[in-house]
């Protein structure tokens, strides 16, 4: 349990400053985490027009990812 929010969001943004991921390690994570979903039933959602909205914000998120990434 997580006594401590500020510390471990800290911890966070510092980690994301300091780690630069590559294409293939995003597409290696975002992969993981749709075989979790997969494994616990939740993916793929049962009607495909649901949850665009959260699709198209997953996209964004991924591609400011990408972003950052790419900058020095």
């Amino acid at each position: 349990m997580i006594t401590n929010p500020e510390i471990v969001k800290k911890f966070e943004d510092n980690f994301i400053k300091r780690e630069r991921l590559s294409y293939q390690q995003s597409l290696d994570i975002v992969e993981s985490l749709w075989a979790e979903g997969v494994a616990l039933g939740v993916l793929p959602p049962k009607e495909h027009s649901i949850g665009i909205d959260i699709d198209i914000r997953i996209a964004s998120i991924l591609n400011s990812c990408s972003e950052k990434s790419c900058q020095k």
